[in-house]
């Protein structure tokens, strides 16, 4: 794995990228501690607690229009220069995320917080799209494993610095409306830079190779719907990115209730509803041991899965998520931490894998409607998980049996993609350039 770290290092245009996402997804981590701020932890906005219902609605109010929207995004990314997606897509969130700071700074949560707040989420899905489609050129296919074990986790990492940072900002201020909106103000930054990064690419570099022009693409708009049928039947076809894309839908859906039943431990159960800052800290602490998993799948990920083979390295992944989920029944701090550090590599781990499958198997072609299909999944299955916590999780987050059931759902997912993988070789390129038949 050194010796491809090493490799990859060598690359300008894969060194560019990564500065780009990278100082992206530290602008993304202030940004969503600066909503999460808002939402959860204000003592304006919830002095007394929040309830599972609330928890599930911001959530979906959040992803469901990208999960709406993201299939036309695809035809764009196939279509656009995806180096001008990076450039002006970062420069629209800076605008939204300062827009955003004015109005909560100076009138407090109202319609048009929510308005900015769920555009500059849709941006930034699109953005990360156009990030992934984007890596195959500027990296070889013999090292996109790698590759991928490197730039998504380092990205998740950046996204918890900046959250980190967010944190540290929100409590060095003074309560009230300044404090929700200190993080946006420092995210908005990020973007500004993030946006000059990309424009060290030349128009052409990120592809697609082929560009249509502005007439033909206002009238193939009208086709859309048709092209996406088309990528979704080409997906099909292909078979294992079939598979990876259910299985990113289905392990987002069961990540999803974890997640929002420890937001509610931290903030009602395991702190005093009254003490925002206090349930701020150990949900944070929650998140760090989740990054330290995402730490750990890029080091396991690359050196494991080149000798099992991409899906049985997410089957192996999915039993780990589903010991994570047993351990997480017992509600203590200690636990949940332990938990959310082996969810957080069985997460990533299988993240990492399914991203190679979709770049690995997908032609050029049909790659941005590929990974814009794999966000609208991604959002759908998490939107799913909150309209099933706010009917089952209470609202202080305690709810044995349905994270016992969770376990048990990562376990069938297990044998299902075991099955699957049994009946089909895949190809794993190796850091060689020689292709390796695993038998998953």
């Amino acid at each position: 794995m050194l010796t491809d770290l090493r490799d990859l290092g060598r690359l300008a245009g894969f060194r560019r990228l990564m500065a780009a996402r990278l100082t992206s997804q530290l602008g993304d981590g202030m940004f969503q501690v600066g909503l999460a701020s808002l939402f959860f932890f204000s003592a304006t906005t919830s002095p007394k607690g929040v309830t599972a219902t609330q928890v599930a609605a911001a959530f979906a109010v959040m992803l469901l229009p990208f999960t709406i929207v993201g299939p036309w995004a695809g035809v764009f990314l196939d279509r656009w220069r995806r180096r001008q997606v990076l450039v002006y897509g970062n420069l629209v969130r800076l605008v939204l995320a300062v827009a955003l700071t004015v109005v909560m700074a100076s009138s407090g949560v109202n319609v048009a917080v929510y308005v900015l707040a769920l555009t500059a989420l849709s941006v930034n899905r699109f953005l990360l799209s156009a990030f992934s489609a984007s890596l195959p050129h500027v990296v070889p296919r013999s090292h996109l494993l790698t590759a991928n074990a490197l730039v998504p986790t380092l990205g998740s990492i950046a996204a918890g610095v900046g959250g980190a940072v967010g944190l540290v900002t929100r409590l060095a201020l003074p309560d009230g409306r300044a404090q929700d909106a200190g993080a946006l103000a420092f995210a908005a930054l990020a973007f500004a830079a993030a946006s000059l990064l990309a424009t060290r690419f030349a128009r052409s570099d990120l592809g697609p190779e082929v560009v249509r022009s502005r007439d033909e693409l206002r009238s193939e708009l009208a086709r859309t719907g048709r092209d996406l049928v088309d990528g979704a039947r080409y997906l099909l076809a292909r078979r294992t990115p079939a598979q990876g894309l259910g299985i990113i839908f289905a392990t987002r859906f069961l990540y999803g209730m974890v997640f929002i039943a420890w937001l509610l431990q931290c903030r009602n159960l395991l702190s005093d509803p009254s003490d925002v800052d206090g349930g701020a800290v150990k949900f944070a602490s929650v998140l760090g041991a989740t990054g330290l998993g995402f730490g750990l799948a890029v080091v396991l990920t690359p050196t494991l899965s080149r000798y099992t083979g991409p899906q049985r390295w997410i089957v192996g992944c999915l039993g780990l998520a589903a010991v994570a989920q047993a351990i997480a029944v017992h509600v203590a701090l200690p636990t949940i931490l332990v938990a959310s550090t082996l969810l957080g590599l069985a997460a990533q781990g299988a993240k990492i894998a399914v991203d190679t499958i979709v770049q690995r198997d997908v032609d050029d072609v049909f790659r941005g409607r590929a990974f814009a299909l794999y966000d609208v999944l991604y959002n759908a299955g998490f939107v799913g998980s909150a309209a099933l916590a706010a009917a089952t999780l209470p609202d202080d987050g305690d709810a044995p049996g349905v994270l016992a059931a969770m376990g048990a759902g990562y376990l069938v997912l297990a044998v299902v993609l075991g099955r699957w993988g049994a009946r089909e070789p895949v190809q794993l390129a190796t850091t060689s350039g020689s292709s390796a038949t695993a038998t998953s």
